[in-house]
């Protein structure tokens, strides 16, 4: 039976992934900091908490590491932990590149160190393209991110490489677009919307501030991407593929899905605010996924409609339980 290390497991890739890996026969452990809060909510939305085994440990601590790959005995591993709010890099710099980039490096250093056979995925991302060079984005587009996040991220994605090509392990990096999920976090400009348009329709809120909803997004649900990441690690060798839907849409039409589909005129409830434009904004992105599409043989499933429902149906039932809780208090 294979088994599989994850960091970041109770984050939205985490445990999506988890629960694909379990799906496939794996034994699955996760890599978590100890937190002083219950951060497992993820595990328990998909009703795998008790099938996942958890270890304690940091992405800067390679000790820590190097116990977490003995005692899962992992032949795969997937780092998917990083300090991932774009927003919050600009105020939390450091603490961004240390577990962002640097981390991405220590986990790396432990594998070579431990067992240099174990199979390695990076998440990249497509915030690493930034101020776009070409109008559609691919493997060979240059980068040129526009936040501490996306330098961030830069540096995880090119070490990923070079220890490939230094070492001849099989690392991958994924080059994930924005990918969204009812278990995204609500600082999320998707989440943020689906939210906000359940808790406008229950009575409970009566506005929704955002900054540019002009901004374009290549949006998919992070379900069909955790599969893209378990098949890159099931090919022959290791190497970087977009994982996209190819299609790109703005806030401002991701915003009508979600409103339309309770009945309500977004245009009645949207308020922007000059608060919420980033330092360096990133207009455009679109990713090709011409490569994993050949490669891979991977497609997305869900279109951003169906998505964008899905987010938008399950914020109603927690806004409910929500309402509920408050009306016996």
């Amino acid at each position: 039976m294979k088994s599989a290390l994850i960091t970041g497991i109770t984050g939205q890739d985490g445990a999506y992934l988890a629960k694909l890996l379990l799906s496939k026969g794996y034994n699955v452990y996760g890599l978590i900091a100890r937190r002083s809060t219950y951060t497992q909510w993820r595990l328990d939305y998909l009703n795998i908490r008790n099938e996942v085994n958890l270890i304690e440990g940091d992405m800067n601590d390679v000790s820590s590491i190097i116990r977490a790959i003995k005692t899962s005995n992992a032949t795969e591993v997937y780092n998917l932990a990083a300090q991932s709010f774009v927003a919050t890099s600009w105020e939390q710099p450091i603490l961004t590149a240390n577990i962002t980039g640097v981390g991405v490096v220590s986990i790396l250093e432990a594998i070579r160190l431990t067992d240099p056979s174990i199979r390695f995925y990076q998440a990249s991302t497509s915030e690493m393209f930034g101020l776009v060079q070409d109008p559609i984005q691919s493997e060979d587009t240059p980068f040129y991110p526009r936040s501490p996040y996306g330098v961030a991220k830069l540096y995880g994605h090119w070490i990923t490489v070079n220890y490939r090509e230094s070492f001849g392990m099989h690392t991958s990096s994924g080059i994930l677009f924005n990918h969204e999920s009812p278990l995204r976090g609500i600082e999320f400009v998707t989440r943020k919307v689906t939210d906000a348009v359940a808790r406008i329709k229950l009575g409970m809120q009566s506005e929704l501030r955002l900054g540019n909803i002009d901004a374009r997004r290549d949006w998919g649900f992070a379900g069909d991407y955790v599969e893209a990441m378990w098949l890159m690690l099931q090919q022959e060798h290791g190497d970087d593929y977009v994982v996209a839907t190819g299609q790109t849409t703005t806030v401002r039409d991701m915003c009508e899905i979600a409103f339309n589909h309770v009945g309500l005129n977004y245009m009645d409830y949207v308020v922007i605010d000059p608060l919420f434009y980033r330092p360096a904004e990133v207009d455009l992105l679109l990713g090709n996924p011409a490569k994993a599409r050949n490669k891979l043989k991977w497609e997305p499933k869900t279109n951003l409609e169906q998505l964008i429902i899905m987010m938008v149906d399950a914020d109603i039932k927690r806004a409910k339980g929500e309402k509920t809780i408050l009306a016996e208090v």
